[in-house]
């Protein structure tokens, strides 16, 4: 057994329930037209996305790039049907979801690969989905929020799609695993500062080498923040990943970025254990960031 699936065991099974995460009901699916799409991506195979829609809305509308979570090795877009869902419908905004490929069988660079693939395939096809470029807004939560900020970096980096803000949901962001609150939460009960180990093994595999991290892998790397769009990032006070989170926005306020900061103390990383009241605080601050993001005016 390699130290990563020691660390954290990668199991996977179709269909997930996943406590807190929304199930996407009939409801949804009638106020809906869900598509599923396919975007080319240089070197690898298409990556699958599916495309949420509200019916019947006239004009062009919001679009969000979503990246789920789950380690980067762990979970799919399928098992964030509902949470996608309820934000299309909440925001009345197209929401692309991308099914990104998982470590270890994948690891970086394939999963950024994908995501960057999807936001050029977003923007190509801005007319057919009717979808308004100026409110263009990219978001993920833990290892999603990892992949939504090397996003913005990348799109930086290669003078690509212009991204009006980033909604970062208790993102990783920093594979150094050296920070007060990994230290505090590596064996405490649910995500940990061990399982978050086994996490960057499985992506970056078990000889990477600390000192050649790639800033779109772990984006607190990156040298400079200067030039981002303006971000949205929350943490909760229980979570190993508390800290990055909060120095990745300081840095961003540094660099002269604007950038709303909320941590929701009480609450755990986003996998059980939950407390219910935390956790609907936090998923509060979540949607309300995403409305102002899609929706400004």
């Amino acid at each position: 057994m390699s130290r990563a699936q020691e660390l954290l065991p990668v199991t996977r099974s179709e269909p997930l329930v996943i406590e807190g995460i929304p199930k996407l009901t009939d409801e949804m699916r009638a106020a809906l037209d869900i598509e599923t799409r396919y975007a080319p991506v240089p070197g690898g195979p298409n990556v699958r996305l599916l495309v949420y829609r509200p019916k019947g809305v006239i004009g062009r509308l919001p679009v969000l790039v979503s990246v789920h979570g789950g380690a980067f090795c762990v979970l799919s877009a399928d098992d964030f049907e509902g949470a996608d869902a309820g934000i299309a419908l909440a925001h009345q905004a197209v929401v692309v979801a991308v099914d990104y490929r998982l470590a270890p069988e994948f690891p970086f660079p394939a999963g950024i690969d994908d995501c960057y693939a999807a936001l050029e395939w977003t923007v190509a096809s801005a007319v057919e989905l009717g979808i308004d470029l100026d409110r263009l807004v990219v978001t993920g939560g833990s290892a999603g929020g990892a992949l939504a900020a090397a996003l913005c970096l990348m799109a930086r980096d290669r003078s690509g799609p212009r991204i009006a803000a980033q909604v970062l949901m208790i993102p990783v962001l920093d594979d150094r695993l050296d920070t007060p609150s990994m230290r505090q939460y590596e064996q405490s009960i649910g995500f940990n500062g061990t399982a978050a180990e086994g996490m960057w093994l499985h992506y970056l595999g078990d000889d990477r080498d600390l000192a050649a991290t790639s800033p779109y892998a772990a984006p607190a790397r990156a040298e400079s923040l200067a030039g981002l769009p303006p971000a949205v990032v929350i943490t909760h006070g229980l979570d190993p990943l508390r800290d990055e989170g909060i120095h990745y926005a300081l840095r961003l306020l540094a660099a002269g970025i604007e950038v709303e900061l909320h941590n929701i103390p009480g609450a755990y990383h986003g996998a059980p254990p939950l407390d219910p009241a935390a956790a609907q605080r936090g998923q509060h601050m979540f949607m309300a960031a995403l409305g102002q993001a899609l929706n400004p005016a």
